[in-house]
């Protein structure tokens, strides 16, 4: 199976080919799949160089041209190193654009920490009208790309990662997905992206719902309402991200029911040592056994 970042290569190579309005910008970061991209489009698809900031803005100045502009390279190149540009060049200036990312929150541990983004989905949410599309699988990538593509003028997050769920599920760039039906009372855990296989085998044998979520923002209220129903319940987020991240969006849809939420994702400290994806997940609480302790703790 291709991963993610390959998928964004083959799709967006395509893409280009079809939509004249597309234009890639780059900074170094997976030069070599678009080379001949660049020999066919040279006008559209433009490297800047080990540049982030300026990455931004020349997106954002294609994008006052007319074009829709696709940005690429690492999360942490992209989202926060460059914030100041993502905020005003696209943000201060209401046009819109592509920000498509690899690497996601640890995704290179021999990088260190300055190639890991775990903050970046809480950082592009304090910014007014992104919407943020998490993918599981490259066919979700896949699907979500050509979403986000097509998405007129509108501002958009595609955060890609190097881990993935065994299988896709259907996406369509807006709703949480139900992949197991319990009773609300007890409980409802929001899956994200990649982290969707290990939270459905902590799951195992619990009366739990499991919604599964693609797009995180905007976030969708209805469905989590509609699984938790009128009672009492308890809701589990477990985000590939920073832990807390969208807490305060379901607390806001939840708002008039009486409930309580537990966010789990990527820990605030700095793990100082490589290791492995896997080891690295373990050691933020997310492998499938210490979700199960953590998730039926919080639900006891």
């Amino acid at each position: 199976m291709d991963t993610m970042r390959e998928r964004f290569v083959s799709v967006t190579s395509h893409a280009l080919d079809e939509d004249p309005r597309l234009a890639l910008v780059l900074a170094e970061i997976t030069m070599d799949g678009f080379r001949p991209d660049r020999q066919r489009h040279p006008n559209r698809v433009i490297n800047v160089g080990i540049r982030e900031q300026l990455l931004v803005g020349v997106g954002g100045g294609l994008a006052l041209t007319g074009l829709r502009p696709i940005m690429h390279t690492f999360a942490s190149f992209l989202v926060e190193r460059p914030f100041e540009q993502v905020k005003l060049d696209f943000g201060h200036q209401g046009t819109g654009g592509v920000l498509v990312s690899a690497s996601a929150s640890y995704d290179w541990p021999a990088g260190g920490f300055t190639h890991m983004a775990p903050g970046d989905v809480a950082l592009m949410d304090t910014l007014d009208g992104w919407t943020v599309h998490v993918p599981g699988h490259p066919d979700e990538a896949e699907a979500l790309l050509r979403h986000a593509y097509a998405a007129g003028d509108d501002k958009v997050y595609v955060r890609l990662s190097q881990q993935s769920n065994a299988a896709a599920r259907p996406v369509d760039g807006l709703r949480l997905r139900t992949v197991r039906e319990g009773s609300a009372e007890a409980g409802v855990v929001v899956a994200v992206g990649p982290l969707l296989d290990n939270v459905l085998a902590a799951t195992a044998g619990l009366d739990v719902t499991v919604l599964y979520a693609t797009t995180v923002r905007p976030f969708d209220d209805a469905a989590l309402r509609e699984a938790v129903g009128r009672a009492t319940t308890d809701v589990v987020l477990v985000e590939p991200y920073l832990a807390g991240t969208s807490t305060a969006a379901a607390a806001q849809a939840l708002s008039e029911v009486p409930h309580r939420v537990l966010g789990l994702g990527v820990g605030r400290a700095e793990l100082r040592r490589y290791g492995t994806i896997e080891e690295h997940t373990a050691a933020h609480g997310l492998d499938p056994h210490s979700l199960r302790e953590r998730i039926s703790a919080f639900l006891r």
